[in-house]
């Protein structure tokens, strides 16, 4: 069974019932202290990962090859580490507007990321399914938290809604994929994905899980819930599903149709459907943002410009693609998870979520300017910055391609066209932090080490990953290997 593999998983999981046990003992004045217990394990548990400590890095399959451990899972494994520990010194300076329930918020965290750990090892269509639902019901409850807050229940009950839709979408694609082929393992199915690549039953059935994994990634035509599901979420909420659920829809997507349906590549109506839905993407998200006033209403339609972006590694059919969107997954983690943390820090005391509210931050707290001002910068893809590395991998890796299919040419044209109309709303953000007085009842912004630390941090990473992106370029691109069809 080789179970020694699910390390990250069990470690991950052992945590959240040390802090339910711990949870039982302390006083509620001091279960905010959990939080920060549960972001150093993870913090731990990631050195310790990429030292290899534990056989931590260990490669193999188990459970009879529906789950495997190799360079693209450790990748993303480690990504979602680093992802969780920042989102839990966010929750922590937001725990205090929870009425109650504030150590099971970390625990549901951690939940999901068990859930996000599964996907990025998910050989199998049953453990795709499993790990996606894993996920979802957790961001069912994680949405819905604040429950006296209207729009965080409405959230909720909408995620909930057209989850429930994406997960039956998945699950008769599954049926039908099964049904038709046999076959559930993803090696399985790429040696007969060929033989099946005119059936109707099982290209229905791979439009369905397409759709099923589309709607955690926010792609047009499955986009509807972002923005509203953004806005009303717990701010913490939003930063996870903005950089963990993406990436682990993401890897779904990248395991299954290159490692279980090579097959389906070879038809021009495939990839001819996958552009559009790309440019359709990144159109959609940036054109809707122009219009937005609520920061998280305005990321959220960001992360669906986003969505289209990663599409582009999908659509290049080529390891430089892979790699690119590998890349493009950690710098818009640091960066969105970084936008977020000042946006919950400061915005907290104005009761809404409007950008008005970061007028004269430059005055307020000059560190945390600088950095939702550099989040926004590296998001539109303007240089030196993580953001613009990124966007010129995905689109030079469509370039390289036109010599194959006249739509790649169009398309890298669509995504330079998004990048131009994001740089005026992200931009605006930007003018409002630095050009735009500051109300006279607001006060210095007090900064609480934890999260200058995790501020700190994700500049940093959006300053060195654009400035020296070689190492983690190579470990996106060993990570890619796995890929390889």
């Amino acid at each position: 069974m080789n179970i020694g593999l699910l390390t990250h998983e069990m470690a991950v999981l052992g945590l959240g019932v040390l802090l339910l046990l711990a949870d039982l003992w302390l006083p509620a004045r001091h279960r905010r202290a959990l939080g920060w217990a549960a972001a150093a394990g993870l913090g731990a548990l990631l050195v310790l990962s990429c030292a290899g400590f534990f056989g931590l890095d260990a490669t193999g399959t188990a459970f009879g090859g529906m789950f495997v451990q190799d360079g693209l899972a450790l990748f993303f494994k480690r990504l979602f580490l680093l992802t969780g520990a920042l989102v839990l010194l966010m929750a922590v300076e937001y725990a205090d507007r929870f009425r109650g329930g504030v150590s099971e918020y970390f625990v549901l965290v951690l939940v999901a990321l068990v859930g996000m750990m599964l996907a990025a090892s998910a050989r199998d269509l049953v453990l795709l399914f499993v790990s996606v639902e894993l996920m979802t019901v957790t961001f069912y409850v994680l949405t819905a938290y604040e429950r006296t807050r209207r729009a965080s229940v409405e959230a909720g009950v909408k995620y909930l809604i057209l989850g429930a839709l994406s997960s039956a979408f998945l699950v008769l694609g599954i049926a039908l994929l099964w049904g038709t082929t046999g076959r559930l393992q993803f090696p399985e199915l790429a040696m007969v994905s060929a033989r099946y690549s005119e059936d109707p039953l099982f290209l229905a059935g791979a439009a369905l899980v397409f759709s099923g994994l589309g709607f955690k990634l926010a792609a047009v035509p499955f986009q509807v819930w972002a923005p509203d599901v953004y806005e009303g979420s717990p701010t913490p909420t939003t930063a996870l599903l903005a950089a963990g659920s993406k990436a682990a829809g993401m890897v779904l997507l990248l395991r299954l149709f290159f490692t279980g349906l090579p097959g389906l590549w070879e038809r021009a109506e495939v990839m001819t459907l996958l552009m559009v839905v790309a440019g359709a993407t990144i159109l959609y998200g940036n054109l809707c943002a122009l219009a937005q006033r609520n920061v998280k209403r305005l990321l959220g339609y960001s992360s669906i410009a986003h969505a289209g972006y990663l599409l582009l590694g999908v659509c290049a059919l080529s390891g430089a693609g892979q790699s690119a969107v590998l890349y493009y997954l950690v710098a818009y983690a640091l960066t969105v998870v970084g936008a977020f943390t000042v946006v919950a820090l400061v915005l907290r005391h104005t009761g809404g979520d409007d950008v008005s509210g970061l007028a004269g931050l430059h005055q307020r707290s000059p560190f945390l300017a600088a950095t939702v001002a550099l989040a926004m910068i590296s998001l539109a893809g303007v240089p030196p910055l993580a953001g613009f590395f990124g966007k010129f991998l995905l689109i030079r890796s469509v370039l390289e391609q036109t010599a194959l299919h006249a739509g790649y040419g169009v398309l890298a044209g669509v995504a330079l066209v998004g990048v131009v109309i994001s740089i005026y709303y992200y931009f605006r953000v930007v003018r409002t932090i630095y050009w735009e007085a500051a109300p006279e009842t607001a006060q210095p912004v007090v900064l609480p080490q934890p999260l200058r630390f995790s501020a700190a941090l994700c500049l940093v990473g959006m300053l060195y990953l654009g400035l020296f992106p070689g190492r983690v370029l190579a470990w996106a691109e060993h990570a890619a290997r796995a890929l390889a069809f």
